[in-house]
């Protein structure tokens, strides 16, 4: 089944538990105050639809994203829901999330990229934070994330010149999850996302929620996290069908059938 809408300036389509959506705002994809919203209320109906399990994010023409539309900015911006680009801030969406980058990302298109849990490039794609050249920093998560995704010094050096780096370097430090040729791209998250339906529901949204509630924390303190049974998420998994089920899908030799509950 394929659903698709279009709102100004994204394209959504709905491929059965995949949902796939496309910034589509020419030149650049530059995201403004409205796009911002729009992304955060199709962020938020993929967090509170059930029946949907992974969610791809790309863009049309040659730019993933050019970021914050600076023609728009204007004091106490309203990003809507989840925050810029609808994603960074959203901190309570326990179901992953696929960036599929089809060219530059740069400011707050890298920092979009970055709030995904998983990273799909083109070989021509370029990640860049240039906030710095003009007298701002990458607020929207870039000086949060980027120290804790790449090296230290690799992490300063883009931050604070602004420098560009290509998908290969972004490859070599790991930032990627898969670097293709930009006629592969869609096929690979596509891939991606059938890999990630495959696997329990509850379980994905579990491992995201406790690896989202740990990350600051040593293992002793994680594992004390787990016992205390205040992770909502884990309790749900560890009291459904779904946790018995998997087991005896494999004493069966079948493949398990998930229900979410």
């Amino acid at each position: 089944m394929t659903v698709t809408s279009y709102a100004e300036g994204v394209r959504t389509e709905r491929h059965d538990q995949v949902i796939e959506v496309t910034l589509d705002r020419p030149k650049a994809n530059a995201i403004d105050p409205g796009l911002s919203q729009r992304l955060g209320e199709i962020f938020s109906e993929y967090r509170d639809d059930p029946s949907l399990r992974v969610a791809i994010v790309t863009a049309a023409g040659r730019f993933f994203s050019g970021g914050w539309d600076l023609k728009a900015a204007a004091p106490d911006q309203d990003f809507g829901r989840g925050g810029f680009a609808g994603l960074t801030e959203m901190f309570n969406l326990r179901k992953p999330v696929i960036a599929a980058v089809n060219g530059i990302a740069a400011g707050g298109g890298f920092e979009l990229a970055l709030a995904c849990d998983l990273i799909v490039a083109a070989e021509s794609a370029e990640f860049m934070v240039p906030e710095i050249k003009i007298g701002l920093i990458p607020d929207g998560g870039g000086v949060l994330r980027l120290p804790k995704r790449l090296p230290r010094s690799l992490a300063n050096e883009l931050i604070l010149t602004g420098r560009k780096m290509s998908a290969a370097e972004a490859d070599r430090h790991g930032l990627l999850n898969r670097l293709v040729p930009l006629s592969d791209l869609m096929t690979a998250a596509r891939a991606l996302a059938a890999d990630l339906v495959k696997s329990a529901p509850l379980a994905v949204m579990a491992a995201k929620a406790v690896m989202q509630a740990t990350e600051a924390m040593s293992v002793e303190e994680g594992y004390k996290l787990l016992a205390s049974g205040t992770v909502p998420e884990y309790q749900r998994m560890r009291d459904s069908e779904d946790y018995w089920e998997g087991p005896k899908a494999f004493q069966e030799r079948r493949p398990p059938v998930w229900k979410g509950r």
